[in-house]
């Protein structure tokens, strides 16, 4: 079932059978990305429902392949069905709250998405209440992306890849670990600016960035060249202390992938322990000896509350890249590489718990 949200210049398209974000668009510009395989022939290869659905953003409980539950890969929060519980839509406000049907390791998880005329932002909410065990969990939004395009982040103390790559088809080094986010171990022996999305095609790659202030809010901004905009993706940081970041860049060769998926970023901010796996998370890992958390503690009477946000904008006349970004209680300041400043409202308040 697909269920629509507008307001202003801003509308999304939800799949309801999977928790799937299908589209977002931004004055008839869509923002997020479509494998080309889904709604073809060609999705019966898909290995699971997530991606043969593979588009837009999704929530990821377990995140990636759980070791420890049955669960599909990236949980049953991306693979069945959210019943709608309310819906309303204004000239200034639209608003819809769901209810996933399936228990999640025995919690229950509601989503609620808000958009603003005024605000061009996507806000999602997610409550997970009661359960049992240690649960890892990220927003999966996907993007269009140019060689070279510009990716900022607020301050990372560390970035890291797993001991094995998800393809043989890589640049990074695996397993690898650098503090400055320019200089990422490559596995020909030199350097990747991971600042800036690869030039070279043909691989997969996969690396997890540590938030270096767990108490704030954190942000990646990516300024796409051929689009002409700058997508912000801000998280709490206080419960999503990784952002992990997804370069799916024609590595895979076998269907539906056929090594034509390329060009794409996913920024999937989240509590995990990278690609090492939810066994791993709840343990010992690379990530957790960075100093944050890697599961969320699931436990009856107890709820965590996820809070995220997109924001897209256009790029003004010479802009190479984001600087910096700060937020006021209702603006978020984008400070630009070429000196310049952009000032655009945003509710800060909506990561108040």
């Amino acid at each position: 079932m697909e269920l629509r949200l507008c307001c202003g210049a801003l509308a999304l398209r939800f799949d309801a059978s999977v928790g799937n974000i299908r589209s977002y668009t931004v004055q008839d510009r869509e923002v997020f990305h479509t494998a080309h395989w889904v709604g073809t022939p060609l999705a019966a290869e898909a290995l699971s429902v997530v991606d043969a659905h593979l588009a837009g953003d999704f929530l990821a409980a377990p995140f990636g392949g759980s070791d420890v539950v049955q669960d599909p890969p990236h949980g049953w929060t991306a693979n069945s069905a959210w019943h709608l519980m309310s819906r309303s839509e204004t000239d200034a406000h639209a608003h819809m709250k769901l209810a996933l049907e399936r228990p999640v390791m025995g919690a229950q998880i509601t989503k609620e998405i808000t958009l603003r005329a005024d605000q061009p932002a996507l806000y999602q909410r997610h409550e997970i209440a009661g359960g049992e065990g240690g649960l890892t969990f990220a927003h999966h939004p996907m993007i269009r992306v140019s060689p070279g395009d510009h990716i900022a982040t607020s301050p990372k103390r560390v970035a890291l890849t797993s001991g094995v790559p998800l393809e043989e088809a890589h640049i990074l080094a695996y397993p690898g670990r650098s503090t400055d986010l320019t200089q990422f171990p490559a596995r020909d022996g030199g350097r990747v600016d991971l600042s800036h999305y690869p030039h070279q095609t043909g691989h997969e790659d996969f690396v997890t960035l540590v938030e270096k202030d767990v108490e704030g809010l954190g942000w990646t901004a990516v300024s796409r060249a051929r689009e002409r905009d700058i997508v912000v993706f801000v998280k709490d940081s206080r419960v999503m202390p990784v952002t992990m970041l997804w370069m799916s860049n024609g590595g895979r060769d076998y269907a539906p992938w056929d090594g034509r998926h390329d060009g794409v970023l996913g920024v999937e901010d989240g509590c995990a322990a990278g690609a090492e796996g939810h066994r791993a998370a709840l343990g010992d890992n690379a990530v957790a000896r960075e100093g944050v958390r890697t599961v969320l503690a699931l436990d009856e009477g107890r709820k965590h509350v996820l809070c995220h946000a997109t924001v897209v904008l256009d790029q003004p006349e010479g802009w190479t890249g984001v600087a910096g970004i700060r937020f006021e209680d209702h603006a978020m300041i984008v400070a630009g590489q070429n000196g310049k400043t952009l000032r655009v409202p945003f509710e800060a308040s909506h990561f108040s718990i």
